[in-house]
This record gives C-alpha cells, sequence and structure tokens, in this order.
C-alpha cells in the first residue's frame, strides 16, 4: 500500500515549498524467527536470525528481548554482551537512533551485522498491520513509544504459536504503564533472568552523589551555558571553541588551540578542574578567556601518580580589591582564585604570558569507554557484606582522564584488576563523573592484559575479521594463482613486467611486503625506474564486507610483539604480498629518468611482476658494498641507489626536513615474548633508497589524481608549525648561540644542520628529536574541501602529496589506487564515493583518527616492553634534559631511547631546585647546581616492584627515573643509596648472556 506524506519546508534561499513522500506500506515483512510456519515468513528467503528456543525465564517462559531507544543508548555495553542474542530491534528505534546517538547506532548495527548474535530487524514503520500515524495533539517521543507498543503487541500475537513472549524492555515509566496489554519490564528486572552474570548490575551505572563528607564546603561546578548561548558567545567574539587536551605530565592542566577574538591563533590554557568545569580530555569545548592579567608565565607542573584529593585545592574563592570586583590568581594547582590589580603597569608587564581560561560550555562530548583499575587507597567506610553494592572510586589507565565513581558488588574481586568502565554523567554536585563497570579484563601486570588495554586505550580494532569479511577472500584460498586470462594480461588491460629484474627491500621479518623496485639502463643513457605496490583492490573491491571493514580499521598497527592487520591473513601476508619467486599482481609507477634523476616521463598502469629477490635492508646494502658482486639484481639496487642520492639532495635543497625520533627495537624470547635486549634502530644507505623512491611515487601519483578528480583527491598535508610552538626550544638554544630559523622549511633545515656542538655528537640529533615535538601533525584531506594553498607538505618541502605505497596496511592508499585506477583507465568503474566530497572527507577524519590512535598504540607497547625489560633491573645510564618543569624535568636516554621525568620534590617536601624563569632552568637554592634544557645528567632507572596494587603508580607500571649526576643535596642519590638500591635487585644474567644464549641456544629461552 502507498501512502503520500506531504510537508513544507525553507530553502536555503528562503523560499517555501512542498514536498511529497511516498511511504510504502507491505505485507511480506517477516518476524525474524527461523522456526516460524506463517505463510509470508515460511515463504521468504530473507535471514532468519531469531531462535526459536530462545532463553527461558520463570515469568516470561521462552522470549525476545524488545528493547526501546533509551534502552539501547543507557544501556549499549549490557545489549553488546555475546549473553544477550534474540533481540528485536524495531525499525523506530533504529531512527530515533540515528538521530539521537550516531555512536550507539554504529555499536547496534555493528551487533546486526553479527550473526552469532542472533538480533534482527522488525521494519514496524513499513509494515501495513504496525505502522501508525502521528496524531494531532501527540509529541514525536510519545508517538514513536506508541510505536514500539504497538509492533509489541502484534509480535505478540505473531509470535503466540511458537510459545514465544516478546519482552517490551524500557525504564521510562510513563511508557511502562500504558504498555498494559504487553510484556514489558525494566533494566534491571530483565538483568535478573541473567542470575549467572552478577556483573550485569554493575553496568547498570546507579552512583549516589550525595556522599561528601559532612565538612565539605565545596559548592559544586559552575552552570554550563546553554547551546543558544554558547553560540552566541562564539558568534559574538566572547567564547573561544577548541578541543581540550589534558597534559601527559599533569591531569590539572589542559589546553584549547583557537582563535582569539584579535585574530591570532593561540593556545589557550584551562588549569585546575574548576576552570576545566567538567570537561573531559578530548571534548570540545566553549571557553571565555581571563583578562592578561591572569595569563601564566611559568611551566607546567608535573603531577606524580598520587590521589587527586590530596593535590592542593581546585577551588576558586573570589576576593575583592580595592575597587570592589572579584580578581583571580593561582593556587599551587595552577587554579584561579584573585588575580593582582589591573591598575598596576608593573603586574601587567610581569603576568603577560599564555592566555589561560575557563570552559563554560560543552559543544560536544567525546566520552568513551576507559580501561582501569580500583583506586588502591579505597577502604569500605563500613562493614558490608562481600556481594552488596557500594560506590567506589576508580582511576583510568589515561592518567589525563578524572577519576570515576561507580557502583558495584565486586569491589573486592576487582582489586588489582584491569577493568572497563564507561562515563554517565558529570552533575555539577559532583566532583568526579558518575559511571558504570562494563567489563573485566585480567590482572594487572599481566602482559596479556596489558597489551589488551593499550588496544583499547588507542581505540584498536583487533578482534578476529568475520564470517562475512572471510567470505570476501578467493574461493581458492592459498591456492590463488595468477591466470592471464582472468587477470586481464590476455585483454591488454593488465602489462606482463614478469621479465624485469624486481626485487624489495624491507625489515628482517618483513611479511606484508607492500612494495617492490626495479631499475634498467635504456639505450639512450637514461634509466627505465619503477616502484610496485601490491595490488590491493583487485582483491577488495568497494562495498564488501571486507571493503567495510579494512574503510574502519584503516591502518594496520605494529606492536612490539605483534601486529594487528587492516586486511585478513592471506592477502596481507600472502596473495597481496609481493613476496620473491611468485606471480604477484601490481600497481607499477614507471618513470625514465636521466643521470640527474629528473623525470623525463611517467607511466602508471596495472601489472603483474616476479620478484627475483626478497632482501633486508642489511642484505641490500651488503650487495651495494660487495665489489665482487655485478649480478643484475645488484647492479639494479647500486643505480637506484644512486639515484636516490640525487633525489634526496634535491629535497634537502627545497627545504625538506631531516628530524627524529628515538626508536628500539626489543629482542623477545621465541615462547614467552618477553625482551631480553633492548637496542636503538640504526639506518643504512638502503633506508633512504627505499624512501627516496615510495616518495617520488606518492608524490607523481598525488599530482595524477588530482588533474583528474581536483575535487575529490585523497592528499596528505603538513600545516607550517606556529612559530611559537619553537619559543621554549629557541629560548635554550640561545646560550649556545644556535637560532633555529623557522620562517620556512628551507631556513629550518639549514638552521638545523648548523646546530652542531663540536664535544657532543648526539647533539643535533637531540636537536631535530626537540624540533619534531614542536611540528603540527600530518593529516588526510579530501582536495575538494581546501584550497591548492594549503595542499603543501611542510616537512617534505612538496605542494602536492599522498600515500600510494602501502596498502596492505593502510586505507588511504586503498582510496589512492581506485582514484589512480579511475584516473589511467577511462573503462575503470569506480564507487560514486570516489567524487563524493563529503564522503571523502568524512573518511580522512576517520583514517587520521586511525593514524594518530596507531602510532601512540605502537609507542604504548614499546613504553610497556621497556617496563618489563627494566624490571627487576637497576640501570645507570647518562641523559640529556628535554623538558623543564615546575617540580622536575624530563630526561631522554639514548641508550635506551626512554624518556622519563625526574621530580625534584617529594609532596608536601620543600623543592630542591627552584624555578628560574629568566634562564628556563631549575636553580638549587645555593645557586650552585642548574638545570636546563639540552643539559647532560646521569640517572638511575627502575620500575616500580611494590605490589601490583600497593599503589598509583605499581598499578601504572611507571618507569622511575632518579638523579644521579650532577649531584643536589637532598634530591640526588649518594653512592651509598646508589648501592643500596643494587643490592636489593635480584641476582640476573647479564645482556651479554642473554643476548648470547637467546643467539646460540634458542631453545633454552624458557630458562631465562
Amino acid at each position: 500500500m502507498l501512502r503520500n506524506k506531504s510537508f513544507v519546508k525553507r530553502t536555503r534561499k528562503g523560499n517555501i515549498v512542498r514536498t511529497v513522500k511516498e511511504h510504502y506500506l507491505r505485507d511480506d515483512i517477516i518476524c525474524g524467527t527461523s522456526s516460524c510456519a506463517h505463510p509470508v515468513c515460511n515463504a521468504s528467503t530473507q535471514p532468519k536470525p531469531l531462535s526459536p528456543s530462545p532463553r527461558d525465564s520463570i515469568k516470561w517462559k521462552r522470549h525476545y528481548v524488545v528493547p526501546d531507544t533509551n534502552a539501547l543508548v543507557n544501556h549499549i555495553d549490557i545489549f553488546e554482551r555475546p549473553i544477550i542474542n534474540n533481540v528485536v530491534v524495531l525499525s523506530t528505534v533504529l531512527d530515533e537512533l540515528r538521530g539521537l546517538s550516531m555512536p550507539t547506532y554504529t555499536r547496534v548495527r555493528a551487533i546486526l551485522r553479527d550473526e552469532e548474535r542472533a538480533w534482527f530487524v522488525f521494519s514496524n514503520e513499513h509494515h501495513r498491520e504496525t505502522f501508525i500515524e502521528r496524531n494531532a495533539d501527540e509529541s514525536p517521543n510519545d508517538r514513536n513509544d506508541r510505536a514500539i507498543r504497538t509492533a509489541v503487541v502484534w509480535l505478540t500475537k505473531h509470535l503466540k504459536q511458537l510459545g514465544i513472549t516478546p519482552v517490551m524492555v524500557t525504564n521510562d515509566e510513563d511508557n511502562l504503564r500504558k504498555a498494559s496489554d504487553v510484556a514489558a519490564c525494566r533494566m534491571d528486572e530483565l538483568l535478573g533472568v541473567y542470575s549467572e552474570h552478577p556483573e550485569l548490575p554493575d553496568m547498570m551505572g546507579s552512583v549516589n552523589i550525595t556522599d561528601r563528607k559532612s565538612d565539605d564546603v565545596w559548592t559544586g561546578y559552575d552552570e554550563h551555558l546553554s547551546p543558544v548561548q554558547v553560540q552566541a558567545g562564539l558568534k559574538g567574539g566572547l567564547l573561544v571553541q577548541g578541543t581540550l587536551q589534558i597534559a601527559p605530565y599533569n591531569y590539572l592542566e589542559g589546553s584549547v588551540y583557537a582563535t582569539l577574538p584579535d585574530g591570532t591563533e593561540q593556545r589557550v590554557l584551562v588549569v585546575g578542574r574548576n576552570d576545566m568545569n567538567r570537561a573531559v580530555q578530548g571534548d570540545k569545548v566553549a571557553v571565555q578567556i581571563w583578562p592578561k592579567a591572569q595569563w601564566r608565565n611559568a611551566p607546567s607542573t608535573a603531577l606524580v601518580d598520587e590521589d587527586e584529593d590530596k593535590v592542593p585545592s581546585v577551588t576558586e574563592e573570589p576576593k575583592k580589591d580595592d575597587g570592589g570586583s572579584a580578581k583571580r590568581v593561582r593556587r599551587a594547582d595552577g587554579s584561579a582564585t584573585k588575580a593582582d590589580k589591573l591598575d598596576d603597569p608593573a603586574a601587567l608587564d610581569t603576568k603577560l604570558g599564555e592566555p589561560t581560561g575557563h570552559v563554560v560550555g560543552i559543544i560536544r562530548r567525546n566520552w568513551r569507554s576507559y580501561c582501569a583499575f580500583l583506586d588502591p587507597n579505597f577502604t569500605t567506610r563500613n562493614a558490608r557484606a562481600s556481594n552488596a553494592p557500594t560506590t567506589v572510586s576508580v582511576l583510568a589507565m589515561d592518567r589525563r582522564i578524572p577519576k570515576i565513581k561507580i557502583r558495584t558488588r565486586q569491589a573486592d574481586s576487582l582489586a588489582g584488576q584491569r577493568f572497563v568502565v564507561a562515563l554517565d554523567s558529570w552533575p555539577r554536585e559532583s566532583r568526579y563523573p558518575l559511571g558504570h563497570f562494563v567489563r573485566a579484563l585480567g590482572s594487572a601486570g599481566d602482559k596479556a592484559t596489558e597489551t589488551e588495554v593499550l588496544l583499547l586505550e588507542h581505540d584498536v580494532p583487533f578482534q578476529p575479521f568475520t564470517q562475512r569479511v572471510r567470505e570476501d577472500l578467493p574461493a581458492e584460498g592459498a591456492a590463488w594463482t595468477f591466470d592471464a586470462e582472468r587477470d586481464q594480461v590476455v585483454s591488454g588491460k593488465r602489462h606482463d613486467l614478469r621479465s624485469l629484474d624486481v626485487c624489495s627491500i624491507d625489515p628482517p621479518g618483513c611479511t606484508d611486503i607492500d612494495d617492490a623496485l626495479h631499475a634498467t639502463r635504456l639505450p639512450n643513457g637514461n634509466f627505465q625506474v619503477g616502484v610496485h605496490i601490491a595490488d590491493v583492490t583487485n582483491f577488495v573491491k568497494p562495498k564488501t564486507a571486507m571493503d567495510t571493514e579494512a574503510a574502519y580499521r584503516s591502518t594496520t598497527v605494529y606492536l612490539v610483539d605483534r601486529r594487528i592487520d587492516m586486511l585478513p591473513e592471506l592477502l596481507g601476508t600472502n596473495l597481496c604480498s609481493l613476496m620473491s619467486n611468485v606471480d604477484r599482481l601490481a600497481f607499477s609507477c614507471m618513470w625514465e629518468l636521466d643521470n640527474d634523476a629528473n623525470i623525463v616521463s611517467a607511466q602508471f598502469h596495472k601489472s603483474v611482476i616476479h620478484s627475483k629477490a626478497s632482501l633486508t635492508y642489511d642484505q641490500a646494502q651488503a650487495r651495494i658494498d660487495d665489489s665482487a658482486q655485478h649480478d643484475t639484481i645488484t647492479t639494479s639496487i647500486r643505480d637506484l641507489n644512486m639515484l636516490a642520492k640525487k633525489l634526496r639532495a634535491r629535497r634537502m635543497e627545497a627545504g625538506a626536513l631531516t628530524l627524529s625520533s628515538p626508536e628500539v627495537r626489543f629482542r623477545l624470547e621465541n615462547d614467552s615474548q618477553d625482551p631480553v635486549d633492548v637496542e636503538l634502530k640504526a639506518l643504512k644507505e638502503t633506508n633512504a633508497l627505499v624512501e627516496e623512491f615510495m616518495l617520488l611515487a606518492n608524490i607523481s601519483v598525488a599530482r595524477k589524481i588530482y588533474e583528474h578528480f581536483p575535487d575529490a583527491a585523497m592528499l596528505r598535508r603538513h600545516p607550517e608549525p606556529l612559530a611559537q610552538s619553537f619559543d621554549s626550544l629557541q629560548q635554550a638554544l640561545k646560550p649556545l648561540n644556535i637560532q633555529l630559523e623557522t620562517g620556512s622549511s628551507l631556513a629550518l633545515a639549514q638552521s638545523l644542520d648548523r646546530a652542531v656542538l663540536p664535544d657532543d655528537p648526539y647533539f643535533n640529533n637531540l636537536v631535530r628529536i626537540l624540533t619534531t615535538r614542536c611540528m603540527m601533525q600530518a593529516q588526510y584531506f579530501c582536495s575538494g574541501t581546501l584550497t591548492p594553498d594549503e595542499f603543501r607538505h611542510y616537512g617534505l618541502a612538496t605542494e602536492i602529496y599522498t600515500h600510494f605505497t602501502s596498502p596492505i596496511r593502510r586505507y588511504a592508499d586503498v582510496m589512492v589506487h581506485r582514484l589512480l585506477h579511475a584516473a589511467v583507465d577511462r573503462d575503470a568503474g569506480y564507487a560514486s564515493e570516489l567524487t563524493n566530497k563529503v564522503a571523502m572527507a568524512e573518511q580522512s577524519d576517520v583514517l587520521n583518527h586511525r593514524h594518530r590512535m596507531a602510532q601512540q598504540a605502537g609507542r604504548a607497547s614499546v613504553e610497556l616492553y621497556t617496563s618489563l625489560f627494566f624490571k627487576g633491573k637497576t640501570v645507570d645510564e647518562e641523559g640529556y634534559v628535554t623538558q623543564v618543569l615546575q617540580n622536575g624535568f624530563s630526561v631522554l636516554i639514548p641508550s635506551y631511547g626512554v624518556e622519563g621525568i625526574v621530580y625534584t620534590t617529594s609532596k608536601g617536601d620543600t623543592p630542591a631546585l627552584e624555578y628560574d624563569k629568566a634562564a628556563h632552568s631549575l636553580v638549587s637554592s645555593d645557586a650552585s647546581v642548574s638545570i636546563g634544557l639540552f643539559q647532560h645528567v646521569r640517572v638511575v632507572l627502575q620500575v616500580d616492584d611494590s605490589p601490583v596494587s600497593a599503589n598509583v603508580g605499581s598499578m601504572r607500571r611507571k618507569l622511575l627515573l632518579q638523579l644521579v649526576e650532577p649531584h643536589v643535596p637532598g634530591l640526588s642519590l649518594t653512592e651509598t643509596e646508589l648501592s643500596a638500591i643494587r643490592a636489593t635487585k635480584p641476582t640476573q644474567r647479564s645482556e651479554s648472556q642473554i643476548i648470547e644464549l637467546v643467539t646460540t641456544h634458542p631453545e633454552q629461552v624458557q630458562s631465562i
């Protein structure tokens, strides 16, 4: 049956138009039960995931669960548990979810795709007997509630023949009262059916906030402005907006990069819980800038892992000055209380510094699930039964997240455990946000548990690929082989390049080989050079389950001990991998280069190659260095190396930056995968060889796809850094008579080359590491969303750039391959998303998020294994000061590539060093010792060996650094203290013994 619905709306130009929307009502919509004998259901070939034997209960017997919208929004963590199956999701509910909570909608859709969960969408809005019109005096919400009840009534009658009862789940009292003619219950009543899972009630999230001490005079946070007020303030220039980023060393200091009312882009500090005003890391917030008299001119304070309640007060106490107006100054924790008089010019001169502000509204929350642990300081106030619910504090593994209050029956069993919690709300009357328990992960300190924690914390999808994804793999599986006709060599669509002397050069143990190269001398004296990239898009077709999953994962994530693949292993390490001595499909970028590495011509085409060798960087370097080798592969590598040096020199002349970061590699035991050695990664000429030709391919492809798709090319840009980002570094270099020129990338590159100290060969590398930290992050973007002037990649000094060379591990490259194929082959079909600027921009945001999270997960994995490596060890090493804080300084240990903080005082103690603003250094009370940026220090590295749940620091397993030299009374370890620390450590094999054992007797590694 066809129904027409007409309505009027105003267009962007202000015109009023009438729109008619057709709504089809059908009689052939099924209930989703696999054994339903109704003629319509029995005749249908649609999937019927609902089981004829669902869960049984005393009250409802066999039943299906039918949640309303609020039940899913408020309790999605519970519904995601595999135990909650045979669920009917009404189309009314899905439509409401899409508009109310897109994250919840996405999570529900993910469950519906999992065939093992037995969830089914019943299209009640298109069923003739369940669709209802909205009454004249009825709100949209009331109409939808009535539609849900109507659908449950129909399902009750329909399923009666099977002895199955649909149970509507809602916490809406009015909706529950009106559902008198169907089975209905609250969420807590439903959970009573799952009595074998006592943790489920903990996930309800019912926390009281009336547990403050009687002598607590705190009156709560400020009220947030309404959305209308926020928008008016932003429009009027009274407020600024941005994403709140909490400092890694101080959870009471945040910042927002925003455009100030005067038009300048500036970092605005938000210091103290009161000024953060219930904003959490990642929230998009509206900020009111404090007067300049309250701007900050001192560096950050580093906070040790401790109970936040014991940190000096974050409250704000307005006090009137002589003029009668309330002003603020800063307390020890950095929060504002009152300001100096604004009519004092001297005060103004000394107070000018970084802008500070106060959060007045939340524009968009960025809450997620957090890995956490029970506050080690938790003690029950009164005697209680072991399973009685109690309110406890939990601390997130991410130090930037505030303490969270949850209510649980598992307080005793959660001690020493890692578990997941979710935030529910943050009332202004509560010091901390309120949340609920989601699920347990395992014991703190367990390597498998800690690895799962870091994957969850960095939003890395690591679940096994679903059956639907695996169904998109070639039917032949690992037996798949190249077929000239099927793979379009016969038709001429794919070029046969198997005769070329192609080879790959990769790190040791690499199995997902994306790229291979070749160089051949031409009769005219020039070179034919080819970069051959795995043809992933031959196997990953648009709009398939595999493509959707790859787009969602966006990148392969590399941890110390494992790899989380973007694509199933069959593709990533086999059929797409350009391994040697097998025919493999590729997308080739071919140039003719002259002897000065200038491009004479360029071609792009699908191809089939047969790699002659899979080499490591060391093996390729050995071929270059061995003058006795003259085979075709070696000659090709030498030619590539010669050309790469010229390409690199030209890039450097154009202003490309050579930056640096400390990278380490762990040697792991074969069985336990415990780290037994750590070393810095060494780079060789062959690393640069591969890098240069990958860059050349990426730039060439970027130009090609932008030429054909000027509004929808997937590109990558690196914004120019803010000049003020270099201020601290410039100040530290000034006493060394070194000045960084930041006007352009070329000027910066040249000044970095001059930043050397003759007696310190590591100094230049250190300056490059700190310069890297001043940079903006590179970003994927759609060409149609920015002007060409904004395309520039600052670090590479190129006007246009993209990613083409790693489609096995980056989805951005998959998109670029499709664009390039469409650009070079007029007959190639491509998905509409490739020309949809909005869709491309949305996918760019996903790519940027996943790429950033993958990098952070990799670093977190290194930190985890660093902690494991140093467990039970005391290491005395030299390092460099890389950051100066008010109460400490960070130290980089070059020999291990690790960095940590040396605190200059313990809680409540007098600081051993005081901050000197003029010199941006820490100075002892007698001025005999000064510690500043780049200074050499000697430190002891340890891991907290306290019992796992003894304190916050041991639960986070942070590396501890203690100063040895220079000697600062009251701070540095004495030789006696150092000897005592070493004596308490267990006797262990030396590093050389471990390395020798792993190398020569791998079968004995279990005993290490």
